[in-house]
């Protein structure tokens, strides 16, 4: 059985979809390479924000489900999601973007023998950048050309998924014998683990926490986390190996963009195994990637029924000449 390459996405769910993509497009500088909604909530949208061109390991995507409260961090969730930068100058730029922006941030700290800088959204939801200044492993992906920020400073993917846990015992061993991560860093509280090639696109940092309360999943929380494997033989090979724990899953699922499986590995945890492909070019052109509402060819015939239940979003970009600053 292939094992797997790092990480595919993260899902995180937010109060407002419209603040979400002005934050995203216009703060973070990444590019919104679909504007869908949830296949399994079609009254949501489901916004999918990554690199240039929308590659496996870049895109941090989002549900707006109407009317939920406000999620609570605690232990027991996926509390944090990284983006990678290409080197420690980069985060200096941030800093200083984030400042003037009036972005809550930590400064630049160093974590696992890297710089980083933690920040949030208005949500609250708990973001991290994380420099590539002496990475080597899952190449990263390749910043959005077109978006307000100088490339040399621009994100270029995910960077390690941060899971806060109550009962670290039984995390590390699921970690280890049933996804094959190798723990490879420990400092006080935190376990860094990594897969495939490595690095920051394929890490996980685990925090052991058995003081906080348990999270409770809403806004400014995250849904679920992916992982990457090549395709559908091996997305079927996992799960079996799933199975084959004791794991319940969902069976494979066709998303379009890609094929998945779900497996809760954890009280409220909840890992998805996605493939590489086809991706997110296939239904737009590369210029307007993102700009029209997006539907999977098997929700296309409810294409009015959606569109009068989602409001319309501009999210127009083909037509902006963005500044770099």
């Amino acid at each position: 059985m292939k094992g797997l390459k790092g990480i595919h996405h993260v899902t995180a769910i937010t109060s407002s979809a419209e603040k979400n993509y002005e934050f995203f497009t216009y703060t973070l500088g990444m590019r919104l390479v679909k504007k869908t909604v949830n296949q399994d909530d079609i009254q949501t949208y489901h916004l999918f924000f990554a690199d240039n061109t929308g590659n496996p390991g870049t895109d941090m995507t989002f549900f707006d489900f109407p009317g939920i409260p406000k999620g609570r961090h605690g232990t027991n969730e996926i509390y944090k999601t990284a983006f990678r930068v290409p080197t420690d100058a980069a985060l200096d730029y941030w800093v200083n973007r984030f400042d003037r922006l009036e972005v809550k941030h930590s400064g630049i700290k160093e974590q696992f023998g890297k710089k980083t800088i933690s920040f949030v959204d208005f949500d609250d939801q708990q973001y991290q950048l994380v420099s590539d200044e002496n990475n080597q492993g899952v190449p990263a992906g390749t910043p959005w050309q077109k978006g307000p920020i100088p490339l040399e400073y621009a994100i270029t993917g995910l960077g390690p998924i941060h899971v806060r846990i109550a009962q670290i015992d039984y995390f590390k061993e699921m970690m280890e014998k049933v996804l094959l991560f190798k723990e490879i860093a420990h400092e006080g509280s935190l376990y860094l683990f990594e897969v495939g090639e490595g690095g920051n696109g394929a890490q996980v940092i685990v925090e052991h926490n058995s003081i906080l309360p348990p999270a409770q999943q809403g806004y400014g929380t995250v849904h679920h986390a992916a992982f990457r494997v090549d395709d559908r033989s091996v997305l079927d090979d996992w799960d079996q190996h799933m199975r084959s724990f004791g794991f319940q899953t969902s069976g494979f699922v066709d998303r379009f963009f890609f094929g998945s499986l779900y497996s809760r590995v954890a009280p409220q945890i909840l890992f998805e195994f996605a493939t590489d492909g086809p991706g997110f070019m296939g239904d737009e052109s590369y210029e307007t990637l993102g700009e029209k509402l997006s539907l999977p060819p098997f929700l296309e015939s409810k294409r009015e029924q959606i569109e009068r239940m989602v409001r319309p979003i501009d999210t127009v970009r083909s037509t902006i000449d963005f500044k770099k600053e």
